[in-house]
């Protein structure tokens, strides 16, 4: 089968890549995927069996991937784990300490790249991730890559975590362990040679979304041309 029409998000952790995809997928009515969610599901799957991320071997988080799903909602998909949505446990602080370790596993990245490509020839969809337009749709038809400055990047996902402003001496925390995260996840996190760069370091939330909105829709119209 053929996939339908994709749009592609990718960069590094805490980028907005989710967010913004959500909010550009409603404006334009595809359905967003959050390639993340299925990666989390594994790692809060594997932590309701075993809580030390030490003990974790590839067999072992596979065994814990045939509860997992993709539920389609009216705009996107929810994880379900057991039949159970799980869109809150996927985001605890456990589990985001353990999703690089399992990213990193090449059969665990085989089962998400092939729920995504099974989502993907039922749905036009705007999906974010790492490698979403070099790896998983290296023929999306609309590839973006978000950047931010890392300090940017803490403040933002404290301003989320914590919903309030973060102290000075909290963001440095959090921009290390981003840092250190970027590290991990570098093989992942590479930009595609077609897809276009968005720093959005000193850009709001609409301001960045409007501008993927523009260069979807005129994706789109020479799509259908």
């Amino acid at each position: 089968m053929t996939a339908r029409f994709v749009i592609a998000i990718d960069g590094p952790a805490a980028s907005g890549k989710s967010s913004t995809a959500q909010w550009v997928a409603e404006q334009i009515h595809f359905r967003h995927v959050d390639s993340g969610a299925l990666y989390r599901a594994a790692t809060a799957a594997a932590i309701r069996v075993e809580a030390s991320a030490e003990r974790w071997d590839e067999p072992f988080v596979m065994s814990q991937t045939p509860g997992i799903t993709l539920a389609p909602s009216r705009t996107s998909f929810v994880p379900m784990i057991a039949g159970a949505d799980a869109s809150a446990e996927i985001r605890s602080s456990a589990v985001t300490r353990g999703v690089s370790l399992v990213a990193q596993m090449p059969a665990v990245r085989a089962w998400v790249n092939a729920h995504l490509h099974a989502v993907s020839h039922a749905h036009d969809i705007v999906v974010d991730g790492r490698d979403m337009g070099t790896v998983v749709f290296p023929q999306a038809a609309l590839k973006i890559f978000l950047i931010a400055d890392p300090w940017e990047r803490a403040r933002r996902r404290l301003v989320e975590r914590l919903s309030r402003a973060p102290t000075d001496a909290e963001i440095a925390e959090e921009t290390d362990a981003l840092v250190q995260r970027d590290a991990r996840d570098a093989m992942q996190t590479v930009q595609a040679k077609d897809a276009i760069l968005i720093d959005t370091t000193t850009l709001t939330q609409s301001e960045q979304v409007a501008r993927i909105v523009a260069l979807a829709e005129a994706a789109i119209d020479r799509a259908r041309k």
